[in-house]
């Protein structure tokens, strides 16, 4: 293909938000409802099914003008692991990082056995990781395990 035929695709760089980067694709809308995006007024740029020679495919996220908390963090690590947060600040690249998943998950994961504690009372979810590349937790209080295909936020 000659190059005067080829198309490029800009997406205009952020002046100050957040970028997310190396999600795999199948956790790229679980990541954007994780951050309810839908419900922001900003700039939002959406990447999904790019070629990752790590990933296969990957999801990126630019928001403008968005810094997520980490409780945010964390549960983007439940489903991106893999993930990269780079923080921009006037243009440029001020902080990058990867997600870490903490060795423990509170009030953010409901426990998949429907007669645990945590589904018949108001008692928050505590988890342990027992599994940080495929995500996986053990309930504290009843000890199912649940894999990252199955989770359901709180």
């Amino acid at each position: 293909m000659e190059s005067k035929d080829m198309k490029e695709l800009k997406v205009s760089a952020i002046k100050e938000g957040t970028v997310i980067d190396h999600i795999p694709a199948r956790s790229l809308f679980k990541v954007i409802s994780i951050l309810e995006l839908q419900k922001m007024d900003t700039q939002i740029t959406i990447g999904y099914n790019f070629e990752s020679k790590r990933l296969g495919q990957k999801g990126i996220i630019k928001i403008s003008d968005k810094f997520p908390s980490q409780k945010d963090l964390n549960k983007i690590a439940l489903f991106a692991p893999e993930a990269k947060i780079n923080i921009i600040r006037d243009y440029k690249v001020v902080e990058k990082d990867n997600v870490q998943v903490p060795d423990n998950i509170e009030g953010i994961v409901k426990c998949m056995n429907p007669k645990c504690i945590t589904n018949q009372e108001n008692v928050k979810t505590k988890f342990v990781v027992i599994e940080k590349k495929n995500v996986t937790l053990k309930c504290n209080y009843c000890e199912k395990i649940t894999d990252q295909e199955h989770f359901e936020m709180k």
